[in-house]
């Protein structure tokens, strides 16, 4: 029984992997993209409006475009498993910050951004797994 079950890993790790990926670039979609999409003077609005925030809770701007764009092309690159281990570290880090600075004090608020901390925490430590670009390309 026990094999039959190993044979799903690298499949286990594909599912991890895209569904974290959807779940970032879900939830960085508006921190990236303005509302009504690229036109006009509004280019950048969505990453500012995000910037902003980050220095109401104290952080540096250049902090919210990093985890922005961290979660954002760090949730395609995982979907496809490119530069896996990285944006993985990446955001197990962004998240760690976001829980302990935002969501923290409602735990109930938590629970969401701590289960994709550990699932970035398991691809950063599993890697991609076989069914990958960084498989393919002889990076993992």
């Amino acid at each position: 029984m026990a094999r039959f079950f190993d044979r799903l890993q690298p499949y286990a790790l594909l599912l991890l992997r895209v569904v974290l990926g959807c779940a970032l670039v879900s939830a960085s979609y508006t921190k990236i993209i303005p509302h009504g999409g690229f036109h006009g003077n509004n280019t950048f609005a969505a990453i500012e409006h995000w910037n902003a925030y980050v220095i109401k809770l104290g952080m540096p701007a250049w902090l919210g475009t990093v985890s922005a764009l961290g979660e954002f092309l760090g949730g395609l690159c995982l979907i496809v498993g490119l530069f896996t281990r990285f944006f993985g570290g990446l955001n197990t880090l962004t998240l760690l910050v976001g829980v302990a600075k935002v969501t923290f004090p409602d735990y109930g608020a938590s629970k969401y951004p701590l289960a994709c901390m550990a699932l970035a925490f398991i691809v950063l430590a599993f890697g991609a797994g076989p069914l990958s670009l960084d498989r393919r390309l002889g990076w993992e």
